[in-house]
């Protein structure tokens, strides 16, 4: 009998979604194994959401709870808003990573365990006082016992692999386990495993072997009553990929400069969860984009800031504590009113605190964050793909207004990877970049209708002008200590910021026009706020959801659309910023919803406090 015979004779079970949370050592390719599964989905056509869940310590101990690795995605026939609140299906490597994972999953729903790394010292290592597959705890789920190590070498015992090697191949056998299970097939990802191994083809063929041994597994054992078929997605038409925020914030990047004809720099210094972004970037130099590491943050900065001098788009990327060290050189950028890029991907703090962590606590910073008089356009992306929107609007700001710009996107956003329409390039608005050539009557800090001064390339002749941190001459850019003509400078840098706003788009409203209740958001809690509305809108609640892309200035007409609902909920990954900064603009009481745990919102806490408001 055929395996695929086999399959047919199992009960198949239709879904309208499935969440897979895989989790193992940091060793284990727990990573590399989610975002295959994802790859997989992808290609059939599901939207789908992802969470990738790293260990803080670069080096944890194995075996241990510290250095637990895990990936989860959501998938479905639907629009996918989040990665999902609670695993259906968990697949845990050894024992630390059941431990830290085996509460999150549904009561009922299936554990597939490695049981060959269940040994006396790994349970004690990840502090078990008894066997958790033996004494009963675990009689809430459906346990699935299977020696993912040792079926896996005996796979491979004829590969010529050593011993530790095969060991690494286990997670392809986890993969092909769990393409069977739920009903994919494996012949796309054998190409992507040739494609990605080209240079080593010996590990090629082990990890094909290995994922053709767990499939086959799946396909054949008994202990499997049913396999899973998740209902196909009716998308809108166009060709799609799979995206990471990091990976589409570097291509938004290069489309601003294809669009504007300026070649892009990038000047970083390598930082947990940004970094991906000076990865991508230094892959694509046939594109005009020169790429820096720099020695340290500071370096980083000021290099941007004399790309940004030069005439180049200039864009810098950091996280955490290395926002904190470029502030000094984010004053001398607002002096000099030159455009650049900041892009801050926010992680759990303070200091080192939480870096592979998700958090939204750099909001104040990044409004208020620099000594003296110093504002900033803030912007934010809500999710993964939208990050190529908010890079192209970051560069539209800060070249229109010869500004700095600060985009914030956060550890969640950077990491997962969404469904991305890729856009028709011929539609993308022109990004227009003037340099001043017209020495006539020039003044370095004349401003235009937008009061902005011109940008004028180094040694263009007749334009030749100071720069530097000390304060500027209202027109002369020449060293002022006049006290009036600071007044000037420091009111003038400030209405040029709030002047903004002017080109910020009338703010949506998802939900009714005014009633009961508004929850507003900005960030990477779209999804989970956009996914509990509707489930309360279901269950005939009037509740709507504004998100904001602008913080800094934030909307115009923000005062007068909180003005129309009774209550405002406010829920951010802080300990209430977001709210400080609408009751201080808009006199305006709101109601906090806060969290920071390294964690993003789960869908049912939103909604829990949806109803208790509603």
């Amino acid at each position: 009998m055929s395996g695929t015979e086999r399959l047919r004779e199992r009960v198949v079970e239709t879904l309208d979604s499935v969440v897979i949370r895989f989790v193992g050592d940091s060793g284990d390719g727990m990573q590399l194994t989610g975002s295959e599964f994802s790859r997989a989905v992808a290609k059939a056509g599901h939207g789908f959401a992802t969470h990738p869940d790293y260990p803080s310590e670069i080096r944890a101990p194995t075996g241990t709870v510290f250095g637990v690795s895990g990936y989860q995605i959501q998938y479905g026939a639907g629009q996918v808003f989040t990665s999902g609140d609670a695993p259906d299906a968990l697949v845990a490597m050894n024992p630390a990573a059941l431990r830290t994972n085996i509460s999150d999953v549904k009561h009922g729903g299936i554990v597939i365990v490695n049981v060959g790394a269940f040994t006396d010292a790994s349970l004690v290592k990840a502090g078990y006082t008894s066997n958790p597959l033996e004494d009963g705890s675990l009689d809430g789920y459906r346990i699935f016992h299977i020696d993912i190590s040792a079926l896996t070498a005996a796979a491979l015992r004829d590969s010529g692999l050593s011993k530790k090697e095969v060991a690494r191949c286990k997670n392809y056998f986890a993969l092909g386990l769990m393409l069977c299970l739920y009903g994919r097939s494996i012949e796309d990802e054998i190409d992507d495993i040739h494609q990605k191994f080209a240079k080593t083809p010996q590990f090629a063929d082990a990890n094909v072997e290995a994922l053709r041994a767990g499939f086959a597994y799946a396909d054949a054992a008994e202990i499997f009553a049913a396999s899973y078929h998740v209902r196909e997605a009716a998308a809108e038409p166009g060709v799609y990929r799979s995206i990471t925020g990091n990976h589409a914030a570097a291509l938004g990047f290069v489309a601003a400069s294809e669009l504007s004809g300026v070649g892009l720099f990038l000047g970083s210094y390598p930082i947990t969860p940004a970094t991906d972004i000076l990865h991508e970037l230094s892959a694509l130099k046939h594109f005009d984009v020169t790429t820096f590491q720099a020695e340290d943050e500071i370096a980083g900065i000021c290099s941007t800031i004399g790309a940004a001098y030069g005439g180049a788009l200039a864009l810098t990327t950091t996280s955490g504590p290395g926002m904190a060290l470029k502030t000094e050189a984010l004053g001398l950028a607002v002096m000099l009113e030159l455009p650049l890029v900041i892009v801050n991907v926010q992680r759990g703090g303070p200091s080192t605190g939480l870096p592979t962590k998700i958090e939204q606590s750099d909001l104040l910073q990044a409004v208020y964050g620099r000594n003296g008089e110093c504002p900033i356009p803030v912007i934010s992306a809500r999710s993964p793909s939208d990050c190529f929107d908010c890079a192209l609007e970051a560069f539209r700001i800060a070249v229109k207004y010869m500004t700095p710009v600060i985009l914030l996107t956060d550890g969640g956003i950077a990491n997962a990877a969404e469904p991305w329409r890729i856009p028709d390039v011929a539609r993308l608005p022109k990004l227009e970049v003037r340099y001043r050539t017209d020495a006539e009557g020039f003044q370095p800090y004349a401003r235009d209708e937008n009061l902005a001064r011109a940008w004028v390339l180094p040694g263009t002749r007749g334009m030749e002008h100071r720069v530097g941190g000390l304060e500027k001459d209202f027109l002369s850019g020449n060293i002022s200590h006049d006290p009036m003509n600071h007044q000037r400078m420091v009111a003038v840098r400030a209405a040029k910021v709030a002047r903004t706003a002017q080109d910020i788009p009338p703010t949506r409203v998802e939900g009714p026009a005014s009633g009961e209740l508004l929850v507003v958001g900005w960030g990477s809690t779209y999804g989970t706020i956009a996914q509990a509305r509707e489930i309360a809108e279901a269950d005939g609640r009037s509740v709507a959801h504004v998100h904001l892309r602008h913080l800094h200035p934030l909307p115009p007409d923000l005062g007068e659309v909180l003005a129309r609902y009774k209550t405002v909920l406010v829920p951010e990954l802080n300990m209430g910023q977001l709210s400080k900064l609408l009751r201080e603009q808009f006199l305006r009481d709101v109601v906090p919803l806060t969290k920071v745990q390294g964690k993003p919102f789960k869908v049912s806490e939103v909604h829990d406090r949806i109803l208790e408001l509603s």
